[in-house]
């Protein structure tokens, strides 16, 4: 017995987020096949009762009321089938998007970013029409099942025939599926790549534009452009052949009927309405055009929710539930090592302790696991073995609003999120202090008092409306955008990370913001990832980071004596 694998799992729950939309197809598509399967009856009777004499009309009525009920079916079977679809492809995209931002960062760049799009807009539009595919399909097969019993009840001779052609068919059926599957598993594969690279493009437009490399950029991104064309013809030949080869079958499967029919009728065994309705039987089992293109639907639906369950398949980050205990901040950890995806060692048994209050600087060579040690503090993602604790918990057993509550996150290039700058800088804020006012009010109190702190309140208020201001239309520089990203942070309650979040900053600047931040109510711990000295200099102790070790953790004064410390700065030239 098969297994059932993460995609089949994935589209059964698809299946059933269609709900009552879902149901209302199967019903209007059952009562259309079983109309579809006895209107050829009907028509039949109608024909024997003309050949006798009988003027009644009953027959014909019904002919006419089950071609009433087969147009009624139509429409409303597209209206559930639209319905149900858009509500299974909405409730799946809520349950990527809710998953990727649970699982831990590291998993989530595993994806291209424009890979990981195209599957939350285009393959899970894709899966989504598995609900649709899978009703129809069983439905689908209800004419070309009903018509062989149907014949085989006029004369068991002509459900043998019908039968026999349609095995055939059904191994051709089968071949298409199989082959197809890996037609368009592998388009959407390829599709998310040049997705990647053109979103990854597009993100280094200027740096592009600088170096003179837009042809060769542009080729790099299409360059599986031939491939991508390779799958997507052999998808069309695939389709194309199954579908000559069901209509060369079919009409021949009906001329089979017709002359079995036609040597019943001399002999006896029919008469003429059995023999219209046994024609009309086989028209209906021979015709399975639409198995064929609800069969391309559903390779389609599985192949994307095959693509749809690699990202779900990563592990989430599992939340704790405890509150944090009154504290200032420390800073803990214990033995924290971090391994990267190809098993090199990146953080390799870190022992450190940050007083509350004090302000650490992380210091190292490129590559030294300076930002993963940012990351790891404040659990942006969690260490590979040891432990991180801030006032003595651990931070897993954390429940996440208070843990977003006590550490703050800045980094470098900052992104920022929302409609509007007031929402940008809101962002990790309790909802009664980050949404917008209502008033004439420019910001919240809380807003306000951050983007002060961190230097970019006169810059919003030149926009021209303020914090109103929408980011689209909002032309920030690098500096500008980091310290909005700063202002983003600097509500947090007990621990701010700084991943080398003053970078772009003028030197003067750059002081009114480490001042604010050293004299920050409420004492917060800080955690500053640095490549200036004079950062460096200005903080209670400076770790520094050699090879994903820690090699010593001093004042900087002291360390300064090492020429291998003094090494570290070297690039910068500010060291003093």
């Amino acid at each position: 017995m098969r297994t059932p694998t993460g995609s089949d799992q994935l589209l059964r729950r698809v299946v059933r987020d269609g709900g009552g939309w879902t149901v209302l197809l199967g019903a209007v598509a059952l009562t259309g096949a079983a109309a579809e399967l006895a209107l050829p009856a009907a028509l039949g009777l109608a024909v024997d009762a003309a050949v006798a004499g009988d003027g009644g009309v009953w027959w014909p009525a019904a002919a006419c009321g089950l071609i009433a009920v087969l147009m009624l079916t139509d429409v409303l079977g597209d209206v559930a089938s639209g319905y149900g679809a858009a509500r299974a492809t909405a409730r799946l995209r809520r349950r990527l998007l809710r998953h990727l931002f649970a699982c831990d960062v590291r998993t989530v760049r595993r994806h291209p970013v424009g890979d990981l799009v195209g599957r939350l807009v285009g393959q899970a539009a894709d899966a989504g029409q598995a609900g649709t595919a899978v009703v129809l399909g069983v439905v689908a097969l209800l004419p070309p099942v009903g018509s062989v019993v149907a014949l085989t009840l006029l004369e068991p001779l002509l459900g043998l025939t019908l039968l026999g052609g349609l095995a055939l068919l059904t191994l051709l059926m089968r071949a298409f599926v199989t082959d197809a599957s890996a037609a368009v598993a592998g388009y959407q594969r390829v599709l998310g790549d040049i997705a990647g690279r053109l979103l990854e493009a597009l993100g280094g437009a200027r740096t592009i534009a600088a170096a003179a490399t837009v042809d060769r950029e542009r080729d790099r991104v299409l360059a599986a452009l031939p491939e991508l064309r390779g799958y997507g013809l052999l998808g069309w030949r695939l389709l194309a052949r199954a579908s000559a080869r069901t209509a060369a079958v079919g009409p021949l499967l009906q001329v089979a009927v017709v002359a079995v029919g036609g040597y019943a009728l001399t002999v006896g065994w029919l008469t003429p309405g059995q023999l219209v309705a046994a024609v009309q039987y086989a028209a209906l089992g021979a015709g399975l055009g639409a198995v064929l293109a609800t069969l391309n639907r559903l390779v389609r639906s599985r192949a994307a929710a095959s693509r749809i369950a690699e990202p779900l398949a990563h592990p989430v980050r599992p939340d704790g539930t405890e509150p944090l205990p009154p504290g200032r901040g420390e800073l803990r950890l214990r033995g924290v090592g971090v391994r990267a995806d190809d098993g090199r060692t990146v953080l390799d048994g870190i022992d450190l302790t940050v007083p509350a209050g004090a302000t650490l600087a992380v210091v190292g060579r490129s590559g030294a696991g300076k930002s993963t040690l940012a990351a790891v503090a404040g659990r942006l993602h969690d260490p590979d073995s040891g432990e991180v604790l801030l006032d003595g918990v651990p931070l897993r057993r954390l429940a996440p609003p208070a843990l977003r509550r006590a550490v703050g996150h800045a980094f470098d290039r900052p992104v920022l999120v929302g409609e509007t700058v007031h929402d940008a800088i809101g962002l990790g804020l309790p909802d009664t202090a980050a949404r917008p006012p209502a008033d004439a009010a420019p910001a919240t109190p809380a807003v306000l008092a951050a983007a002060r702190a961190a230097q970019v309140a006169d810059v919003v208020a030149r926009l021209p409306e303020g914090f109103r201001t929408r980011l689209t239309d909002a032309p920030f520089s690098g500096g500008e955008t980091q310290r909005l990203g700063l202002a983003r942070a600097f509500p947090a309650e007990r621990l701010l990370i700084l991943d080398d979040a003053t970078s772009s900053l003028d030197t003067a600047t750059e002081h009114r913001v480490a001042r604010a931040v050293a004299t920050g109510a409420g004492g917060r711990t800080r955690l500053v990832v640095t490549h200036r000295a004079a950062t460096a200099a200005a903080a209670d102790l400076v770790a520094w980071l050699d090879g994903g070790r820690l090699r010593a953790v001093a004042p900087h004064r002291r360390l300064w004596s090492d020429p291998a410390y003094r090494a570290v700065f070297a690039p910068g030239g500010d060291a003093r």
